[in-house]
Parts: structure tokens; C-alpha cells; sequence
């Protein structure tokens, strides 16, 4: 395999360690620093695999403080991965400020393909697939109402990222917005032992998780209008 980017984008698995591709792991083991998400995350991967790189912390919360030192490691010379704890980087996870700062500054950048949640939950929902709207996180508190509104009038396929303390009530406020036999799909725990993916009406799919503890990353795929 040819190096020729500066700065390489790697998927890492969601769940199931054998998502992992053959050129990720090249990358990973041919680039001289791999900035991760969690060191304590990236570190069992790393074990896992046999990577013996030096892992860099690169997250939500120091990637604008380390921004302009890693861009300069970059110029020096140096070849560098990110990853973040599950799926490709900068989808909902820190890594699109990096990538702007490395083509304002000619710096070459490659992202590689492999795993994202996303896409094996919208597949699994059986919703319609050929134009969708990828949504992340809804806002906690700021904003959420005026997001909710916006998105009434939507007709293409919705795509969320949930935690489980509050997907019901994400799915009861679709049911308010939206109407309760709205169709939804709710995958969790992709790839791994526990996988499951929940499809129905609005309303079932709420009857269903109100008396089910949920555990795992959520993705819920909701109907357009």
C-alpha cells in the first residue's frame, strides 16, 4: 500500500472486531501517531490487534487547544491516523475541525471506508433509503423544540443517534411532532451479541420500550412525512 496522505481517517469496528478492514489496519500500523478518542477505548483495539503505535488523546474537548500543534506535526512530516471510540471519525464524533484546518493548510487527507452505524440501522428499517437526512444527536436542551418543529415538514427519511435514558422520550416527542403511527425503526447494539432492531408505529415501538430496560448506542430511523 502507498502512503501518500498526511492524515488518514480510519473506521474502527462499532461492535464486532471483525469489521475491522485489512487497510485500516495497515494504516494504523504504518503511520507514526494515532490520535484517538479514548485512549483507554482505542488501547484495547490496539492491544487486540497487535498496534504498536504511540496513541495521541484527540477529543471533543481539547480538539480546538490541539488543533494548531497537531497541524504543525503534520507539516514536519509526520503520518497520522484518527480514530474515534466506534465508526468513522466526524460522523457526530471530533474530527471535522481537523480535516478543515489540514486543506486550509494544503495538508493531504485521506478517509477511508468501513464501519457506521447509520447505515446498517437505515438498511435494517426497511424505511426508504434512497434520500435521507442524517440528523446525529438531537440538542438536549437549547434548540431541541425549534429542532423538532423544523423537522415536521420533512419527507425524507430521518436519521437520529440516541442514548437510552432518553429514547423514549425522543420517540414520545416524534409521536407528538410527527403522530404516533408514524413508522420508526430502533436498531441498538449493532455487531454485537445483543443486536436488535426494533421496527413499528410510533406507538408500538414506545409500548415496547416502556416496559424493556435499554442498553447500548441507539440509532432510530424515523419515516418522513
Amino acid at each position: 500500500m502507498e502512503f501518500t496522505a498526511d492524515l488518514y481517517l480510519v473506521p474502527t469496528p462499532i461492535g464486532n472486531l471483525g469489521d475491522m478492514t485489512l487497510r485500516g489496519l495497515e494504516v494504523l500500523k504504518n503511520v507514526d501517531v494515532i490520535l484517538a478518542e479514548d485512549t483507554r477505548t482505542s488501547g484495547k483495539l490496539m492491544k487486540h490487534f497487535e498496534i504498536l503505535k504511540p496513541l495521541k488523546s484527540h477529543h471533543a474537548h481539547n480538539e480546538h487547544h490541539q488543533l494548531e500543534k497537531t497541524i504543525e506535526e503534520l507539516k514536519s512530516g509526520k503520518k497520522m491516523a484518527l480514530i474515534s471510540d466506534a465508526g468513522t471519525p466526524a460522523i457526530s464524533d471530533p474530527g471535522f475541525l481537523l480535516v478543515r484546518a489540514c486543506l486550509q493548510n494544503q495538508i493531504k487527507v485521506e478517509c477511508l471506508p468501513g464501519a457506521t452505524a447509520f447505515v446498517p440501522a437505515l438498511v435494517n428499517s426497511g424505511l426508504p433509503s434512497e434520500k435521507f437526512v442524517f440528523e446525529g444527536f438531537l440538542p438536549q436542551k437549547k434548540g431541541r423544540q425549534t429542532r423538532l418543529e423544523f423537522l415536521v415538514n420533512e419527507t425524507r427519511t430521518m436519521i437520529f443517534y440516541e442514548s437510552p435514558h432518553r429514547l423514549l422520550k425522543t420517540l414520545k416527542q416524534f409521536a407528538e411532532y410527527h403522530g404516533a403511527d408514524r413508522q420508526v425503526s430502533v436498531s441498538r447494539e449493532l455487531t454485537k451479541l445483543f443486536e436488535e432492531t426494533k421496527n413499528g408505529t410510533l406507538e408500538e415501538v414506545i409500548t415496547y420500550y416502556e416496559s424493556k430496560p435499554v442498553k447500548g448506542e441507539i440509532v432510530i430511523i424515523l419515516e418522513g412525512k
